[in-house]
């Protein structure tokens, strides 16, 4: 079984975000042909209720965090996953305050013994494979992408996900959500990137 992890951080209903997260993973679905069993786990990370990040620096061993609160089962998700789709809109030159409270609240997913050979440290190395993974940016005219990308690119190479792609969104009414819904240009974007990353799976399963 094939997971593809797909994870929205925008806090609007219907929004761009969140469509064009669903059409990259639904590609890769695709792509991925009939042979294979796919299964997509679509997050909206505003309708989960989790606390921020304490910076406790306590070792949560066995778990991925001291917390339990609705990001326990997408801890196990994001482990578990093939192919990782992580997706904002851009909000003051950066990501949501939604996908970077669960961003912060992976510090924990890697522990700060990077090559996991301190016998003596109390965290361990939960992600043990990388996975291809790619992101949504979605934002205003005339905005600034590349905060909100190295902050998820920083993200990618925390939790083991390899950075193979982005698709970039320019609303022309920031009034109006979900216009990503109505622009054709995408199409093709987003039909290139999840053939990629259908094709990286494929090479991984090898």
């Amino acid at each position: 079984m094939i997971k593809i992890l797909a994870i929205s951080g925008s806090p609007v209903e219907g929004a761009s975000t969140d469509f064009m997260v669903m059409r990259l993973a639904a590609e890769v679905k695709r792509s991925l042909g009939s042979d294979l069993a796919v299964h997509t786990n679509f997050v909206k990370l505003n309708d989960l209720e989790f606390a921020p990040c304490q910076a406790c620096g306590e070792a949560p061993t066995p778990e991925f965090c001291i917390f339990e609160d609705d990001l326990t089962p997408i801890y196990e998700a994001l482990a578990g996953c093939d192919c990782l789709i992580f997706g904002s809109p851009v909000y003051f030159d950066s990501v949501t305050a939604q996908a970077k409270a669960f961003i912060d609240r992976c510090n924990c997913v890697r522990p700060p013994d990077f090559k996991n050979t301190d016998a003596e440290h109390d965290f361990i190395k939960i992600l043990d494979r990388k996975r291809p993974g790619a992101m949504v940016l979605v934002g205003g005219e005339r905005g600034w992408f590349e905060g909100a990308r190295r902050v998820i690119a920083g993200f990618f190479k925390w939790v083991e996900v390899t950075n193979d792609g982005k698709v970039v969104y320019r609303s022309t009414d920031i009034n109006r959500s979900g216009t990503a819904a109505d622009d054709p240009s995408l199409r093709d974007e987003i039909v290139s990137l999840g053939r990629h990353l259908a094709e990286l799976i494929k090479e991984s399963l090898k």
